[in-house]
């Protein structure tokens, strides 16, 4: 018979066994992902040097896959074994102790903990209760340093294999972003399926959500006990050490020692993650390494985090299962009296106005609806039975005065935004996430048409702007009882209208057309140059035709399938300028041959010169083309060589004539772009538009995936050639190597994508709101409740 304890024992060990076993399972889908997500982007245009990491990326794990993957499940396995750690120190490093680290080994950390933070955005609480199950049976605080458990030792083990298998770091970033998705998928799932064991064994199988804010014993400090877990879905909190530091600006928490002194230990947590073998000074390093959104969202997440957090300490631990109940009938019947009130006393029309205008408001309007709301906030807590309703009622209220306050957004769009208080009051009450959730949809609704509006300066706003936000408020008036399906619908209908409605408006309707023209015009030119590539790979054509092609008449074919069109007959015409002129370059040892030759050379010539012209290439830079491919021909003409066989030139022929058809989707690298080079394609004056080609320095990775991340509608400081402009980002094209920002007076700015990144690294380019709006408000209603705690529940 084995003991208590041995059971217990063998419980933890057997969860931990079938988590090793489902992440080993899921081993073979990420090579795939990773093998699809390099031969994706094996032939996308770029740079020459990021082309050939790309190709030797995917050369390397074609190579290396088998040993990767193979490795990954023996060190997985490992794992099992006593005094494990993904990086190889021991387990029971002391505290405080410094150690030094492997050249690279902090990269590796870094790379390993971004991808841990993805999984955890999808699997913390599933995580949260099997570390808390875990602990239960282990009697311990915390999980060991090194436990697989742990996201970010699963996601080092598959980064030192990755670099044991002869791969590189440049190659790991090219794939962890596809990685991403399926391994957090897998892991919450192999999570799950460690809690359902568990729990069919009789561990914890209720989560006492008050136990884990209780205070650790002889703890000197405030601070709960060890091992705090702040998630993003507002979900659990574990205990924190009496020395910990909270950091809410990332959700991080930093562990010290346990004596007061506060000696630096070696964990950092997020969510549950333990990153072994990193100090104080090296979480703050990673800390910094991350890109300015990401610490932003961070940040957002601490918010959201702590107004959970002091929902559950202040309201109980049932505070999320009594959101699950519906609201008490005196509640409804309130909000139902209410909620038009709050319409006529807001001053504006009431939902159903046929009114095609904008209604006029200023501050008088938008304090005569905030007194409104004050008062009916008052009636819903009298009519609440419950302490969750009355605490979720305060909190929605004092969210809804934040933003009602804040200046920056026009006063009717204020009023209108009062108008929401009733319906997201009904979403918080039924969903138990909104609180937690940033992207909960009411949340991203408000979001979003508060930061389309908050850069208009001194009122003057967009009538059309004005107007579908009034649309949208009367939507989900008109639904009350859809609760975030009404949301979800109205903000993907917003999102249709600002990417068509920015763009269309003034100087910058024009200019987008402009743009998408040169995007085409280059992309093209970047595309037909590797596609005639492949098709010249090893076909003996000489060097002068074949720089010529390369260098002139890619050019030429990209800019007139750009005016006239892709099937157009004088884009036709230029490609079989270029099959004639593979033709005319050949050897020619038959007679007939050179005659034809003779023949056509004039006209060949001829054709060359009118694609040039095209290019707008002055006469004395086309005869030095012309002579170089006349002198080239005539060498041609007198070689004894074999020819070119007529069937490869015939393939040739038709390959050119269809060259569109072989192109990829989307082209990447950076454009050659001025006023000179738009005006040359499109023949459109752009004297009005300021074409931002220098600035800032080669943007690294983080600021390029910011960039790829701006909203359409956002507002920016824009300092540019010493002056700041206000900016809202109007249009981004559709392969993403353009964005269009518009002033209030109508100046365009067109930047390339590189170069947007290259400002936003520099602070050349700042985001108007450091926060978003309901996170502000969510900030601000904390605020309050701390200085006054009773309001929440009186």
């Amino acid at each position: 018979m084995s003991s208590p304890d041995q059971h217990v024992s063998s419980l933890a060990k057997q969860a931990r066994e079938l988590f090793v076993v489902h992440v080993g399972r899921a081993l073979p889908d990420l090579v795939k992902t990773c093998e699809t997500r390099l031969a994706a982007i094996l032939d996308q245009a770029g740079p020459a040097r990021e082309m050939q990491e790309r190709r030797d990326a995917w050369m390397a794990f074609q190579k290396n896959q088998t040993a990767w993957l193979n490795q990954s499940r023996k060190v997985l396995q490992r794992t099992l074994l006593p005094r494990f750690t993904a990086s190889g120190s021991s387990v029971n490093s002391a505290p405080g102790r410094l150690e030094l680290m492997a050249e690279g080994a902090m990269d590796d950390q870094i790379l390993a903990s971004r991808l841990a933070m993805r999984v955890l955005d999808q699997a913390s609480t599933e995580l949260n209760e099997l570390r808390l199950r875990i602990q239960h049976l282990e009697k311990r605080q915390e999980l060991p340093r090194g436990d697989v458990l742990l996201p970010d030792v699963v996601t080092r083990i598959l980064v030192d294999q990755w670099l044991d298998a002869q791969m590189t770091r440049e190659g790991w970033l090219l794939v962890q972003d596809a990685l991403a998705p399926p391994l957090a998928k897998r892991m919450h799932e192999a999570y799950k399926a460690a809690n359902e064991f568990l729990v069919s064994s009789g561990v914890m199988k209720e989560i006492d959500l008050q136990a884990l804010v209780k205070r650790a014993p002889g703890s000197r400090s405030a601070a709960p006990a060890a091992g705090a877990v702040a998630e993003d879905r507002g979900g659990v909190e574990g205990k924190r050490g009496a020395a910990q530091v909270s950091d809410e600006r990332g959700g991080f928490a930093r562990q010290n020692g346990a004596d007061s002194g506060g000696q630096a230990g070696m964990g950092s947590q997020r969510g549950g993650m333990t990153s072994s073998g990193m100090g104080v000074h090296d979480e703050t390093r990673m800390m910094t390494s991350a890109s300015p959104l990401a610490r932003a969202r961070m940040r957002a997440q601490g918010v959201v985090g702590r107004l959970k957090r002091m929902l559950i300490d202040r309201v109980g631990g049932d505070f999320e299962a009594t959101q699950l109940l519906p609201p008490s009938p005196q509640l409804v019947q309130a909000m139902q009296r209410i909620a038009p009130v709050v319409s006529v006393d807001s001053g504006l029309p009431q939902t159903g106005s046929t009114g095609s205008g904008v209604v006029y408001a200023d501050a008088s309007h938008v304090e005569r609806a905030a007194t409104a709301l004050r008062q009916r906030t008052v009636e819903l807590k009298q009519a609440a039975e419950t302490p969750t309703e009355k605490a979720t009622i305060e909190v929605v209220a004092l969210m809804f005065q934040s933003i009602l306050a804040e200046e920056r957004i026009p006063a009717t769009v204020r009023v209108w935004f009062a108008r929401l208080q009733i319906p997201v009051l009904r979403v918080a009450l039924a969903e138990p996430e909104f609180f937690s959730a940033l992207q909960h949809p009411a949340r991203r609704l408000i979001d979003r048409m508060g930061s389309c509006v908050m850069g208009f300066e001194s009122n003057v706003t967009s009538t059309a702007l004005e107007m579908e936000i009034k649309r949208v408020v009367q939507v989900i008036e008109q639904y009350p009882e859809t609760g975030r399906r009404v949301f979800q619908l109205v903000f993907d209908e917003f999102q249709k209208f600002l990417s068509t409605y920015l763009s269309g408006q003034g100087n910058a309707s024009r200019f987008v057309t402009v743009a998408q023209q040169v995007e085409q015009k280059e992309t093209l030119s970047v595309q037909y140059t590797i596609e005639l590539r492949k098709l010249l790979d090893d076909v003996p054509v000489r060097d002068e035709v074949r720089e010529f092609l390369f260098k002139v008449w890619v050019e030429v074919l990209a800019v007139a399938s750009v005016k006239f069109g892709l099937k157009h007959e004088e884009t036709a015409s230029l490609k079989r300028v270029a099959s004639d002129l593979l033709w005319a370059a050949s050897a020619k040892p038959n007679r007939n041959d050179r005659a034809r030759v003779i023949q056509q050379l004039p006209s060949i010539l001829q054709r060359l010169r009118q694609g040039m012209g095209l290019l707008g290439y002055p006469a004395g830079l086309q005869d030095q083309h012309i002579k170089s491919v006349s002198d080239t021909l005539a060498d041609a003409f007198m070689s004894r060589t074999e020819p070119i066989p007529q069937e490869r030139l015939d393939k040739l022929s038709d390959r050119l004539a269809h060259l569109e058809d072989y192109l990829p989707e989307n082209g990447g690298g950076d454009l050659d772009l001025d006023n000179e080079s738009i005006e040359m394609i499109t023949g459109v004056d752009a004297s009005n538009i300021e074409v931002i080609k220098q600035g800032g320095s080669q943007p690294n990775e983080a600021m390029r995936a910011w960039a790829v991340e701006l909203q359409i509608g956002s507002w920016f400081g824009l300092d540019h050639n010493g002056k700041l402009n206000s900016v809202q980002l109007a249009w981004r094209s559709d392969r993403g190597q353009l964005y269009l920002f518009v002033t209030n007076s109508g100046r365009c700015f067109l930047v390339q994508a590189n170069r947007v990144a290259a400002y936003l690294q520099a602070g050349l380019l700042v985001p108007s709101e450091d926060e978003a709006l309901t996170v502000r408000a969510t900030r601000d209603a904390l605020a309050k409740l701390d200085a006054n705690p009773e309001r929440l529940l009186g």
